[in-house]
């Protein structure tokens, strides 16, 4: 069953099932060792690569440049390939219960593709034993083959931090795993082809699986902790920053900052590990609480917001607040599970008539995932403003701008602490 030196000879293709943030890049740096079959189902995201373009605005032009790829969303092309990589998104339900839709349909689409001595890596977040419990069996079920006797499997998590351009896929170490000795081999040497910084190969699947939640909830735990705190000094009336720098004078403090959490990992790995451990008998209290702290933020900030606001002797009905910022951080156009909507969302419920801004969000994305409406004019007279995301066009305003467009009195809420000790005239505000 031995594949990489077919793939290095270009005998048969590797294939990239799902090419968002982390599919793409990958197909892409592939693409230019082997040849690479580029598979999503959507045709307009299909589209725009065949043309150049990244979907999610993270690749320039020159990165599809000279690459040996095919893009298609017609899954009979799957045929042709060998080697199948799984990077489509594992989100959490409303209920904040995994969602495997994506990745169990992803299965089945190898499955019904898959021939004898393939591969196949998932590189989609999942707790430990999801690939091997809840993916693998559908492949077998749907090929009628059996894993480790008809075919092979891995599983790899992703890295890929969007906005990133210090870390990048190629020279940040890659954890790779199999089913057994020989696929784990495979494995590795195929994603050496990428990735300069090495392979680190686990001793198993769930490891492999489990080192990715343990990479996400050791940040989240750290930030909930620094929310925490951020909430205690702020009704002692301490500046938490200032707190952080007296710590950091000792050797052994690592730095967090207290902030709103999101996104495709930190703000979901842990409700991953949650699940499996409900599963387990075991009800989770650590990662649970602090993901727990970390979803209240948005709250935090909303009732500072309010609370300035009536404070002012202003009636919260008709009084305005700007929101800048709609990404789930700072530098790229990913909303997923971005907090800050639900701080809008919140803002809204306290009848505050809420501008929100956002130069890299898609306006239709925000509109389809929260209900929320982007705008392009910034007005004034708010009553507060709340910067909850440092793009680095959000970096540049004077105290005077800001000025221009509050009424007297109105508070600044810089969430991330740009432009702490910068001014002097406005109420100013962090976490």
């Amino acid at each position: 069953m031995l594949i990489y030196q077919d793939l290095l000879d270009k005998r048969t293709k590797l294939a990239v099932i799902g090419l968002g943030y982390v599919g793409l890049p990958l197909a892409l740096a592939f693409a230019s060792k082997i040849s690479v079959i580029g598979f999503d189902i959507n045709p307009e995201r299909i589209d725009r690569m065949k043309q150049g373009m990244d979907p999610s605005e993270e690749l320039n032009r020159e990165a599809f440049e000279d690459k040996d790829i095919l893009f298609t969303s017609d899954p009979e092309l799957l045929k042709d390939a060998r080697f199948f990589i799984i990077a489509v998104p594992t989100p959490v339900t409303a209920s904040r219960l995994p969602d495997l839709t994506a990745v169990q349909e992803a299965s089945r689409t190898v499955g019904r593709v898959l021939k004898r001595g393939d591969y196949i890596v998932f590189e989609s977040t999942v707790y430990p034993g999801c690939t091997e419990e809840d993916c693998l069996p559908l492949v077998e079920q749907v090929s009628g083959m059996q894993f480790n006797r008809d075919f092979k499997a891995g599983y790899s998590p992703e890295r890929i931090n969007p906005g990133d351009k210090v870390h990048t896929l190629s020279n940040t170490v890659k954890i790779v795993s199999g089913g057994d000795a020989v696929s784990l081999e495979e494995i590795a040497l195929t994603y050496g082809l990428v990735v300069a910084a090495g392979v680190h190969r686990a001793p198993a699947i769930r490891v492999a699986e489990a080192g990715k939640m343990m990479e996400n909830i050791q940040r989240d735990l750290n930030i909930a902790l620094m929310n925490e705190l951020s909430v205690i000094f702020d009704l002692a009336g301490i500046d938490t920053q200032d707190v952080i720098e007296a710590a950091a004078t000792k050797w052994n403090f690592v730095k967090y900052y207290p902030g709103l959490v999101g996104g495709h990992c930190t703000g979901v790995d842990p409700y991953y590990l949650i699940h499996k451990a409900r599963q387990l008998g075991y009800p989770s209290r650590v990662v649970a609480a602090g993901r727990s702290v970390n979803e209240d933020m948005s709250s935090h900030v909303a009732n500072k917001v309010k609370q300035h606001i009536t404070g002012q002797s202003r009636n919260l009905t008709g009084a305005k607040v700007l929101v800048w910022g709609a990404t789930f951080k700072e530098n790229v156009s990913d909303i997923r599970n971005s907090r800050v909507a639900a701080l809008v969302h919140e803002l809204q419920d306290y009848s505050l008539m809420v501008d929100f801004a956002d130069l890299r969000a898609s306006r239709a994305e925000v509109k389809r995932e929260y209900g929320l409406e982007l705008t392009d004019t910034i007005g004034t007279g708010y009553d507060a403003v709340v910067l909850a995301v440092a793009h680095d066009e959000y970096r540049l305003f004077t105290e005077e701008y800001l000025l221009s467009i509050t009424r007297p009195g109105a508070l600044f809420a810089d969430l991330k602490g740009v432009y702490r000790n910068r001014f002097t005239k406005l109420k100013y505000w962090s976490l």
